[in-house]
């Protein structure tokens, strides 16, 4: 009756083996599939997130698109009521007439700020111009063939987007009629410029881009891509392109180098194309505008949805892992359980030792937490405060049991910064606060103001939800004290090296004045001879040249004193010809006494530079006063300071060149060091302050050597935008 028994038992084990083998072999599968929907569901998840973020900047490009064609539509309608407009229609040939007309339309056209105004006559040549006066004039142009003609001939409001025909630059073409009574006599022309739209997208890190009616790229921020198309373009379409000249030399439109693909469930399509030479893929959504005939393109970075679908599929796999072994273990647990039986009451005492260890953990980190400097702050998701660490209660000056449970407003806002206080709180509550954190002043207790940078963050609970915000207050009264003596000192240094180059004129400045008092001596004297002899024309000419004199005087001394003045204007727009001049006319009398004279080549269209005036003419008389001073030696002949300005990449550049020794070699390296100086009586302050001027200007200050002997120092400045 034994054998059987012994023959069986060997092979029990084996059917149990195999049904654990086949349930594990099932339990991977299941969750290879868990983390292959998981990695979809993720991958939908974040392009749901880039399409409403498209949909987002969509809005925004739209209503910029929108206001760039409503701001000036009221223009041509306005313009075409004016009398002068209707006189030059009535009397095409009258120059008087037409020049009227072209004064009032130049003067309308720069007060909007639009880029050309002008009138054109039933046959379709321009009468009057805003740039009448210019070498590409509109007057005498034809633009029959534009449609936004046609259109306001036929008694339309026209609009059109094409390249000029006289200029070659591309703008939107607002038209109106002009009529005399029910008959339409005229059009009226406005063009807008949309290339600031265009600069602006050229910031945006995904592509944006305009298409027309027939799919033609005319606006956008990838440059290959302008002026090509979606779709075919040819036949009619051509035709009519082509007919109206809408794009100036461009006869073909190749079409865009995309490959496009759906994107199911998700509004758009997938673009696959090629940037820069590399290959990327976005997701695209277009948005119609229907009133201006168009469609606008928003693309979003495609590889964060793949890069998403990645992430969750290889945290699936380390999950999987993770639960593999972890299955593993209790396994072998269950096969040991016997064997670990009698190890339980050890297990128990180091279970005891660890929770020891823990709470000792827990005092360590709770006297760490005591010991910051750092203020730290914890509040739950209703806003009440949970936790305060005694950096912070020095902070503010209340203890923490004044603080705990406490709900906004807290007893430490400052007075005066409440709405503030509200608006970062909200911010905080909705999980809005900025990473970089945010500056707050705060009220101490004693009544004294503290600054502070706050950082906050989620508080994680032991469950892994998110129970509230840990927030880190950080006193910065200490840094903002040190940047507002920095900024005190510069401005001190800067009205010393003013006061300096004062002390360098002074001579010359006594000798300017000198002239003007001596001739109001002499005009006065003469004025009272003539006055006793009554000769009545002689005495008003000599009271003109007194007063003349006195002006003058008077102006000398105002240049000085704008000059020395402890504060500057500020920002703004400075002509580049004015602080020249500006400049020369306080060195007058210094280039009189050192018998030199100034070459300036400073174009009038230069664009204007964005700056502080008094610093910028600073500079610009430092390194004049360095240039005179440096031809001492010099022959008379060539005693020239030769000032140019040009511009060259987007940037102005000012070049101020003597026909002094030059810089030796030796010294180069120390000539933008403080104090050092190669005058007898110089502070060492000027070449250091012009460079610290130039670079908070966010600009650039070189010198080079002047062929032919000599110094060239140059400024590079951003122009106005």
């Amino acid at each position: 009756m034994s054998a059987p028994f012994v023959l069986l038992h060997p092979f029990a084990p084996f059917p149990l083996a195999r049904r654990t083998r086949w349930l594990w072999l099932g339990v991977a599968a299941l969750a290879l599939l868990l983390i292959a929907a998981a990695g979809q569901w993720s991958a939908r998840r974040e392009a749901s997130f880039q399409a409403d973020s498209i949909h987002r900047a969509i809005e925004v490009h739209a209503l910029a698109l929108r206001g760039a064609a409503a701001k000036y539509s009221y223009l041509p309608f306005t313009v075409a009521q004016h009398p002068d407009v209707l006189a030059a229609l009535a009397h095409p040939f009258d120059p008087a007439v037409l020049q009227r007309a072209n004064h009032y339309i130049e003067e309308v056209n720069r007060r909007a700020g639009s880029d050309a105004l002008y009138l054109i006559a039933p046959q379709g040549t321009t009468l009057v111009a805003s740039n009448w006066n210019t070498p590409r004039s509109y007057v005498g142009q034809s633009y029959a063939n534009r449609p936004y003609f046609s259109d306001a001939l036929a008694g339309r409001n026209g609009q059109f987007y094409g390249v000029g025909q006289t200029t070659g630059e591309p703008g939107l073409f607002l038209s109106a009629p002009v009529r005399q009574g029910a008959e339409v006599v005229g059009v009226v022309t406005v063009k807008v410029s949309l290339q600031p739209i265009q600069e602006a997208w050229g910031f945006v890190r995904d592509p944006i881009l305009l298409t027309d009616a027939h799919g033609i790229v005319f606006l956008g921020s990838v440059l290959p891509w302008l002026y090509q198309s979606r779709r075919a373009v040819a036949g009619s379409d051509l035709d009519w392109v082509l007919s109206h000249q809408q794009y100036g030399a461009h006869h073909s439109f190749a079409l865009l180098p995309w490959k496009m693909d759906p994107a199911p469930d998700l509004p758009g399509f997938r673009v696959q194309t090629t940037i820069d030479g590399k290959p990327r893929q976005f997701l695209a959504v277009d948005e119609a505008l229907p009133e201006l005939g168009w469609t606008l393109t928003v693309m979003a970075d495609y590889a964060s949805v793949t890069r998403a679908r990645e992430r969750t599929w290889m945290l699936g796999l380390l999950c999987a892992g993770l639960l593999l072994l972890g299955g593993l273990y209790w396994q072998l647990r269950e096969r040991r359980f016997a064997e670990q039986r009698d190890a339980r009451r050890e297990l128990e005492v180091r279970v005891r030792e660890r929770t020891a260890e823990l709470d000792e953990a827990h005092a360590f980190r709770k006297a760490m937490e005591d010991s910051l400097v750092v203020g730290m702050r914890a509040r739950d998701l209703d806003g009440h405060i949970i936790y305060v660490n005694p950096a912070l209660c020095a902070m503010t000056g209340y203890r923490a049991d004044e603080l705990l449970g406490r709900l906004p407003p807290y007893p430490y806002w400052h007075p005066d910064d409440v709405e503030q206080h509200w608006h970062n709180n909200d911010a905080t509550m909705s999980g809005q606060a900025a990473l970089s954190g945010f500056e707050s002043r705060v009220r101490h207790r004693d009544g004294h103001d503290v600054l502070t940078m706050v950082y906050t963050a989620r508080l994680i609970d032991a469950q892994g939800q998110h129970s509230g915000w840990m927030s880190t207050v950080v006193d910065i009264t200490e840094q903002k004290r040190s940047a507002l003596r920095q900024r005190q000192h510069e401005e001190q240094l800067q009205h010393a090296q003013r006061l300096a180059s004062l002390g360098e004129m002074a001579s010359t400045l006594a000798h300017e004045l000198n002239q003007p008092l001596a001739a109001l001596s002499n005009f006065a004297s003469a004025a009272k001879a003539f006055a006793e002899q009554g000769r009545q024309e002689l005495l008003v000419s000599s009271l003109d040249e007194t007063a003349a004199q006195a002006q003058r005087a008077a102006e000398i001394v105002r240049r000085i004193r704008g000059f020395v003045r402890q504060r500057t204007a500020g920002q703004e727009d400075c002509v580049v010809g004015a602080l020249v001049a500006n400049v020369l006319a306080l060195l007058q009398g210094e280039m009189r006494q050192q018998q030199a004279r100034a070459v300036v080549r400073v174009p009038a269209d230069l664009p204007k530079v964005r700056g502080d005036r008094v610093l910028l003419e600073q500079v610009l008389l430092n390194l004049v006063l360095n240039s005179l001073q440096a031809m001492q030696a010099t022959p008379l002949e060539r005693r020239v300071v030769e000032i140019d300005a040009t511009v060259a990449d987007g940037r102005l550049h000012i070049q101020v060149a003597d026909h002094g020794p030059g810089i030796p070699a030796a010294l180069a390296e120390q000539v933008f060091a403080p104090f050092f100086t190669t005058k007898p009586d110089g502070l060492g302050l000027g070449l250091n302050i012009c460079r610290t001027i130039v670079e908070s200007h966010r600009g650039r200050f070189t010198f080079a050597d002047r062929v032919g002997g000599g110094t060239v120092f140059t400024l590079e400045l951003e122009v106005s935008g």
